[in-house]
């Protein structure tokens, strides 16, 4: 049986669409020990892992011979990865350097003498430096600011005694003092170490923002001249950092966090040193303890693990595929995109995007509510939407500098690299946006839409079944890859797209009677989400408004799509689209979903967004006794 033959129960489909396409599979779905779900997009994934885990074996054994340069700095690579023993010998060695540039920081003048190779080294600090596209200049790259990342996945863990800190910072400081154990530190002084680093981290956390708040792209943009920026704290010499990461003092660096920054001076006190060198000693021990022997990978994995609901690490095997994967990930997704994808399947999808694109223009054009001012730049920037399909026409010339010295550590050759993207990530600054860059390898089961730079990507990984497979229909296939191609279009009119322009600037191209429509047709769409009942909580409708109005926007005009193309079967379309969505979590998994992340669940994903269409209603027969019913004046449609 294929993994999308499992029987549809008709009798439910008017009740519930996501039970009565995945009930049969859900009764037989297992949760691999290692895994966290399993499902539609999970099965993409462990089939993509193992073929390419194959074929990394083929190299490291010479069975098969690395077709480019790059792909055999990943072949060595991957044999220092999967070199077990060496790793086992060297137990913490290759960590102690690392150990002792934090232990060996006694004040901040210290920390500040080496901060900026601190940054290019890839150690933890006490803020975060990144480069991306101005978004009030979107054809030159900036430096933007932000606080940086707590211990638990999020601020909210820290309020309001939510049992889950609880529940999770115990085992957060329990796996974090046996790692310092492990690498020589008295179990004593270890403990002292992590309550000195909760302390700090416990401070942090009243400073940076939640998953909610990170989502509203439009407090986003806070530009301060590197005078204001210095003026943050007196402890660090932050014109200096800047100054030896870029060159130059920069006139301006985007702070995303201006709360954090407005603190930071309180955080960086000087009786408060030495809880920020416990915090940077317990950061670079987790940061790090998957390059070293296999007790340091269990270790260090059991919060994560706990974390997802996770019963087992995955094997040793795996692991250390990921690491190498995880360095290499474009070298890994240009061979498998050309490997197992190929360009006429990439030309194919990029005629399939570039027909939606049609297809979302004329829905534009007979929109109703826009006025033709508005409709008009949403047109404009719809033509000048970026299509990425597949894999990159080029590698980034990024990994013709990486170079693996088999004669040193794992750990030694993933320092070397890490400088070498941080050199050159620094470097880019002021300079024009590569708006064809690549920044999702070819291998990975995902899809988005940038906004500062306007362009959409789709790698190899998902343009397959249940998306899409020349075995579905073409009504089958619109309710997959249709609606996913159309959901990543909609996210350039969500409620941040839409704040950005033709050109991925932050410039407001809405009437205000526009914008004051749309924005109350996105509160409808936060109303229908928010507090709706799952795995023992309550969907976030404002963390989740973005891809709900995606998820609207795709499914509707796929649906649009699907009704052009010949044969029409609206049955499978929308069967489809509830199938792409089939997955089972863990409990833990599903709470920590609840909690960060911005789509809804993949249930409510299926269910929810079908009920605001009215050829679902016709096509299943669904009356106002059934389920799956929802009023007219309830129902949601934007785009």
């Amino acid at each position: 049986m294929k993994k999308t033959d499992f029987p549809i129960n008709q009798a439910l489909l008017k009740q519930d669409l996501y039970q009565a396409v995945n009930g049969a599979w859900l009764k037989q779905a297992v949760i691999p020990a290692d895994h966290a779900s399993v499902g539609g997009f999970m099965d993409l994934v462990d089939d993509i892992d193992k073929t390419l885990m194959h074929d990394s074996e083929a190299f490291r054994t010479g069975q098969t011979t690395p077709t480019t340069p790059e792909l055999a700095e990943y072949t060595k690579f991957y044999r220092l990865a999967m070199d077990f023993t060496a790793r086992e010998q060297a137990g913490a060695t290759p960590l102690r350097p690392l150990i002792d540039r934090v232990t060996q920081l006694t004040s901040y003048a210290d920390l500040n003498q080496q901060l900026s190779d601190w940054i290019l080294t890839g150690l933890p600090a006490p803020l975060s430096l990144e480069l991306d596209p101005d978004m009030k200049n979107a054809t030159t790259m900036a430096l933007y600011a932000s606080g940086p990342g707590l211990f638990l996945p999020d601020k909210t863990y820290y309020q309001n005694n939510n049992p889950a800190y609880e529940q999770l910072m115990p085992i957060f400081a329990k796996m974090s003092a046996r790692l310092l154990e492990l690498t020589g530190v008295a179990s004593h002084d270890a403990q002292a170490i992590v309550k000195q680093a909760q302390a700090f981290d416990a401070e942090v956390a009243k400073w940076v923002k939640s998953a909610e708040e990170a989502a509203d792209y439009s407090d986003m943009y806070h530009p301060y001249t590197a005078e204001q920026f210095a003026h943050a704290t007196s402890a660090l010499d932050l014109s200096a950092l800047l100054n030896a990461l870029v060159d130059q003092v920069p006139e301006k660096i985007i702070v995303t966090e201006p709360d954090f920054f407005t603190h930071l001076g309180e955080l960086l006190r000087p009786d408060n040193f030495e809880n920020l060198r416990a915090w940077l000693l317990v950061k670079t021990v987790n940061r790090f303890s998957n390059y070293l022997s296999e007790e340091f990978r269990q270790v260090g994995g059991q919060f994560s693990r706990a974390l997802a609901g996770k019963k087992t690490a995955v094997k040793p095997e795996k692991a250390a595929y990921y690491l190498a994967a995880g360095t290499f990930d474009q070298v890994v997704g240009d061979y498998y995109g050309k490997r197992y994808f190929g360009p006429q399947a990439k030309a194919d999808v990029h005629h399939m995007v570039e027909a939606m694109i049609d297809v979302y223009q004329n829905r534009l054009a007979h929109n109703e509510w826009l006025s033709p001012k508005t409709k008009q730049m949403a047109q404009k920037k719809l033509a000048n939407l970026g299509i990425q399909v597949g894999y990159p026409d080029q590698l980034d010339p990024l990994y013709q500098l990486f170079h693996v010295d088999e004669q040193q550590s794992l750990l030694e050759n993933t320092l070397n690299i890490i400088a070498i993207s941080q050199r050159e990530k620094f470097a880019q600054w002021n300079q024009p946006v590569q708006r064809t860059r690549w920044e999702m390898s070819a291998n990975t089961v995902n899809a988005y839409y940038h906004p500062f730079k306007n362009i959409i990507v789709f790698p190899a990984a998902i343009l397959q079944a249940p998306f899409y497979s020349l075995e579905q229909s073409p009504s089958a296939n619109y309710g997959g890859i249709g609606a996913v191609i159309a959901h990543e279009i909609s996210h350039a009119f969500d409620n941040n797209g839409s704040l950005f322009d033709e050109t991925g600037n932050l410039h407001n191209w809405w009437t205000s009677a526009d914008h004051e429509h749309f924005q109350q047709l996105a509160d409808r769409m936060i109303n229908q989400f928010d507090g709706l009942p799952f795995a023992d909580g309550k969907v976030n409708g404002k963390l989740t408004v973005s891809e709900n109005i995606a998820d609207a926007g795709g499914l509707s005009c796929a649906e649009a799509a699907a009704k052009q193309a010949t044969p029409v079967d609206l049955t499978e379309f929308f069967i489809n689209w509830a199938r792409i969505w089939r997955t089972t979590d863990t409990t833990e998994y599903q709470q920590l979903l609840l909690s960060i992340d911005v789509h809804a669940p993949s249930p409510l994903r299926a269910s929810v967004q079908v009920k605001n269409l009215t050829d679902f209603y016709t096509t299943f027969k669904v009356t106002p006794t059934d389920g799956m019913y929802l009023a007219p004046e309830d129902r949601v449609q934007i785009w």
